[in-house]
């Protein structure tokens, strides 16, 4: 594995972790059918002058795997994003960073069952760990804390999203397609946009303002476009688990994003919990003996 295959999923988070911010912002200015519809038709603006004559090279095999890219589509693009969207106008950012930390485990998880992939100790463990990390950092280092978040309606959207984007990231290293890496995105953002249309037209249509443009420019170039080309080459790369326990990472770097734009201070559970977080990524990154080792069978003689 290259070093620098690790710099893949660390950009990808480290985007998400700003789009967290996103998603609170945008509850007062635009509705979230509009962001999550919006999000990628701008990215497919950007994206069909460059990648369009390429999908028409490989036109064959986008015909063979249409109803493949669909489902990725609606699951890490449409659904992922989307009901993220949906849920920051019911719960905290809390709640949804609490939730979001679910992925790596539930990929653990899905993986053994799809892929039939033998977890590894360092991925238990280091996921363990990791959330340990996260419930530390989210509760600012008091747990008992946890007990008393209110469950609202936006909390059930955000296990759903977390659900279908761990299955996004088994599926992707499940179906390995011949397409080049920006082909299957250009065609997952397209089937991703078909699909958010209809929630578009019929709901509230947010015009595009002064006070969205922002939010929609970043949803749908970095958040979008570049997260998920890196999150595709980070599964290539390291597999879906071993991706997927990045995403703790989300409330770290979203903790020093605040203290670098927001002028939030740096508290002593923002460094112990970081610590453990790190410590879990490092940890499923590095132990890779098997949960469980094949039977042995002695020779005969």
């Amino acid at each position: 594995m290259p070093p620098l295959a690790l710099l893949a999923p660390l950009g990808a988070v480290l985007i998400w972790s700003g789009n967290m911010t996103i998603n609170q912002l945008a509850v007062d200015t635009i509705a979230p059918s509009s962001i999550a519809f919006l999000r990628w038709v701008l990215a497919l603006l950007v994206l069909t002058p460059f990648v369009l004559p390429r999908v028409w090279q490989e036109r064959g095999e986008v015909r063979r795997q249409w109803w493949r890219l669909a489902i990725l589509g609606l699951l890490g693009m449409a659904l992922w994003q989307g009901l993220a969207y949906m849920a920051a106008a019911t719960t905290s950012a809390t709640n949804m960073g609490i939730l979001a930390a679910m992925v790596p485990l539930l990929t653990i998880l899905i993986s053994a069952l799809v892929l039939r992939e033998a977890p590894t100790w360092g991925g238990i463990i280091g996921g363990i760990v990791a959330l340990a990390g996260v419930l530390w950092l989210l509760s600012r280092g008091n747990l008992g804390a946890l007990s008393r978040l209110e469950v609202a309606s936006g909390d059930g959207l955000m296990v759903v999203a977390a659900i279908c984007y761990a299955l996004y990231g088994v599926m992707l290293k499940r179906w390995a397609m011949p397409l080049s890496p920006w082909v299957m995105l250009y065609m997952q953002a397209v089937f991703a946009t078909l699909l958010l249309l209809p929630g578009y037209l019929s709901g509230p249509m947010t015009p595009i303002s002064s006070a969205n443009i922002g939010l929609i420019l970043y949803a749908g170039i970095p958040a979008s476009i570049i997260t998920t080309y890196l999150w595709m080459t980070a599964i290539r790369h390291l597999g879906a688990s071993r991706s997927s326990i990045f995403i703790n990472l989300m409330p770290v770097f979203s903790a020093l994003i605040a203290m670098l734009w927001l002028d939030e201070r740096l508290a002593a559970h923002h460094l112990s919990g970081g610590v453990l977080v790190l410590c879990g990524v490092l940890l499923a990154q590095l132990v890779n003996r098997p949960l469980t080792r094949s039977p042995t069978h002695p020779c005969a003689g």
